[in-house]
């Protein structure tokens, strides 16, 4: 029997750039719904509604994968995805604890706890903030506009298009500079796009993105240069190269090369993989 050829609006539809605009519409019309909807509703059910939401973006990015560019989604198989995303809680907590320890032995930190916090408040809300971000922005950084660049260019150039546009999304938050958008290219662009080409899969980079927000935000430390009311406060000493200034840890020398060190090697596993 013969197959069809596809017309020309299905072979519109299945070119890379437009499913990958057209996703990332869907996925930010998502955040924003959920953005408007946390706004009224406070303490466990906030969480609940970003969990809900958050389940409802990646059904929104399937969709689009399976009826708009009519391809597979093994990046989101449900096999071994309780573990993958373990794989990346882990992996992200070790670099910023590391991160911050090393800052900290450089004398860049210092932390006093915060007589008023209340703990169960701040790690719901650090939970919440970091779990929308984690599975927003891997949908659509490393889901949608990594695969769709990688398709027509390759991995190499797909990576670097992916940083350089992840570092110049974050240069309108508060405390943001040229270094820091440049610091974010590599340690968080680089290494975010690093695990998935390695483990092939986003559950991995969501719970690394993941662990890395919510660690930052329970600790006090300004994420990506938005404040954190964090379990601690957290005095900055020293110089900003150190310390990352106002824009926080992610702007800290410290954090862009110990983030190479991990997305290297990740990098060669990933290329050794490459059938």
């Amino acid at each position: 029997m013969k197959k069809t050829r596809p017309n020309n609006i299905e072979r519109l539809l299945r070119f890379p750039i437009t499913w990958m605009l057209v996703g990332a519409a869907a996925i930010i019309l998502v955040q924003g719904l959920m953005l408007v909807l946390t706004e009224r509703v406070e303490g466990v059910g906030s969480l609940l509604l970003t969990l809900l939401l958050s389940l409802a973006a990646i059904l929104v990015y399937k969709l689009i994968m399976k009826s708009v560019a009519q391809r597979p989604i093994p990046e989101l198989s449900g096999q071994h995805a309780g573990v993958e995303a373990v794989r990346g809680i882990i992996t992200g907590a070790i670099f910023i604890a590391v991160s911050t320890l090393i800052i900290v032995l450089l004398g860049g930190y210092s932390f006093q706890w915060a007589v008023a916090a209340d703990p169960v408040s701040i790690l719901m809300t650090s939970i919440e903030t970091a779990l929308s971000a984690a599975i927003i922005e891997e949908l659509v950084f490393r889901g949608l506009m990594l695969q769709a660049i990688q398709k027509l260019g390759g991995s190499w150039i797909a990576l670097a298009i992916t940083s350089l546009t992840f570092g110049a999304f974050h240069l309108g938050n508060p405390g943001a500079t040229i270094w820091s958008a440049f610091a974010i290219t590599l340690e968080a662009g680089v290494l975010l796009g690093a695990a998935f080409l390695w483990r092939r899969n986003l559950w991995f980079a969501m719970g690394l993105h993941f662990a890395w927000n919510a660690l930052e935000a329970a600790l006090g430390i300004p994420v990506s240069g938005l404040p954190s009311a964090g379990l601690f406060t957290v005095k900055a000493n020293g110089a900003a190269w150190l310390t990352g200034g106002e824009f926080g840890l992610e702007g800290s020398i410290v954090t862009v090369i110990l983030g190479l060190v991990i997305a290297i090697p990740m990098l060669i596993r990933a290329a050794r993989k490459r059938p």
